[in-house]
């Protein structure tokens, strides 16, 4: 059954980078029913086989780390010589590890830019000389409110989220005239095992199904920013406007974290 609203998804080939849980696993099962055809990568490959079992429409398995390039190559030409190329690229996958000031960790500020930052820059180096060739395709990076300005506990998750924000801007930039359609997501709080972590009351939070509606709803529409729920990212928009004083006033009352 293909789901209403979704046509546009129907035999498109698909590879969704961070499939194995939460929002990248709501968008393969979505995406199955809206009738596209689905690969799926991450690093656990059992989570990715119990998937693909439990979901028509996955046509192809390709575990892969983020974080190391030659792996990400790998499953690209594995998908290339099944279907020939990829319709859209929908990058989901990163990491999420609380650090304030008083804990930094270099080495996790390490790892979180990698995958957050790096990770995406490795997929998209992979698909974008096909896609440019054929002056078509989509590529949808999930990024986060996070990279509007900065947020308590973000320490590092923070300014990889506001490097996906640029780097989205500067593709969108460059590949609007050549046929390759850019999409910027940016979520709020979304129940997921990253979230989880987490020790506070987060606001506006939602499943990871919905999210993958609004994810799937923005590509359809064709829109470049794709931030939910509004209530939320909309606040945060308006925060970042704010002189600085203001800004850190309005985090400091509100943000209890």
């Amino acid at each position: 059954m293909k789901q209403n609203g979704f046509e546009s998804f129907v035999n498109q080939r698909i590879w969704i980078i961070g499939a194995s849980s939460g929002i990248g696993e709501a968008c393969a099962r979505a995406l199955s029913n809206a009738g596209a055809r689905v690969a799926i990568s991450a690093r656990r490959k059992e989570r990715l086989t119990a998937l693909e079992n439990s979901v028509q429409g996955i046509t192809l398995v390709v575990p892969a780390d983020i974080t190391d390039t030659a792996q990400i190559n790998t499953a690209y030409q594995t998908i290339v010589e099944q279907w020939g190329g990829v319709d859209l690229l929908l990058f989901v996958s990163g990491v999420y590890t609380p650090l304030r000031a008083d804990n930094f960790d270099f080495e996790l500020a390490r790892q979180t830019v990698d995958a957050n930052l790096l990770g995406p820059m490795r997929a998209v180096a992979c698909v974008l000389p096909d896609m440019l060739k054929n002056h078509s395709g989509h590529i949808a990076i999930v990024g986060s409110v996070a990279g509007y300005s900065g947020l308590p506990k973000a320490l590092a998750y923070g300014p990889s989220k506001a490097g996906i924000i640029n780097f989205c801007e500067t593709l969108y930039y460059d590949l609007l005239p050549e046929g390759v359609s850019v999409h910027m997501i940016s979520p709020g709080f979304v129940a997921t095992e990253a979230t989880a972590q987490n020790d506070f009351e987060m606001p506006a939070l939602i499943t990871a199904e919905e999210a993958a509606t609004e994810i799937l709803a923005g590509i359809s529409a064709g829109k470049f920013d794709i931030h939910f729920p509004k209530r939320f990212s909309g606040f945060l928009k308006f925060l970042r406007i704010l002189p600085y004083p203001l800004y850190f006033w309005f985090v400091r009352r509100f943000v209890k974290i």
